[in-house]
């Protein structure tokens, strides 16, 4: 069974058709949206500030999602995949998003939507990227303008195949 505990009197709230799996945490002030899917080993932490996910967002394996007390909440918008090993704290991700295999996300950075954040890639604090890029690097700059192919290619098609894959767990 999945860990999901209340924090200071505040449980976590997921939305219709979402799946977690058995060792993922939730704990706290977390609210997920509808068709979600929280993978194994992903810790979402919402003990000292709130987390709040949107519709269609995939928290793939061994994730932390996570804030920082009385200074940075998490929002991450609608459909939305955070691949294997990602770190995404104290920020914003817009809708239409993906971001890569380990890459970390920190407080008071905010992500555009349509936009792609690299394998690997370090968003430092404080960080604005514009909506429709691919960021990369340690740490992380544009690399280029997004083509609307990798759009729908890369950020919606993995979005919709985590609803699938959920689907087996059920």
């Amino acid at each position: 069974m999945p860990v999901i505990l209340p924090v200071n009197n505040i449980s976590p709230k997921m939305g219709n058709n979402c799946y977690i799996a058995p060792n993922a945490t939730i704990v706290g002030d977390v609210v997920m949206g509808d068709e979600c899917s929280v993978w194994f080993n992903a810790v979402i932490r919402g003990d000292v500030n709130s987390i709040r996910i949107g519709n269609k967002v995939n928290i793939q394996d061994g994730c932390i999602i996570h804030c920082t007390y009385q200074k940075a909440k998490t929002v991450i918008g609608h459909n939305v995949s955070i691949g294997h090993n990602a770190i995404v704290h104290g920020c914003i991700i817009h809708d239409s998003v993906l971001i890569g295999m380990g890459a970390i996300v920190m407080d008071d950075a905010e992500v555009g939507s349509n936009s792609i954040i690299a394998a690997g890639a370090v968003v430092l604090e404080g960080t604005k990227i514009e909506s429709g890029v691919i960021y990369g690097g340690v740490p992380a700059k544009k690399i280029k303008d997004i083509p609307q192919d990798l759009i729908s290619g890369q950020i919606e098609r993995i979005a919709n195949n985590y609803i699938q894959y959920a689907s087996w767990f059920k």
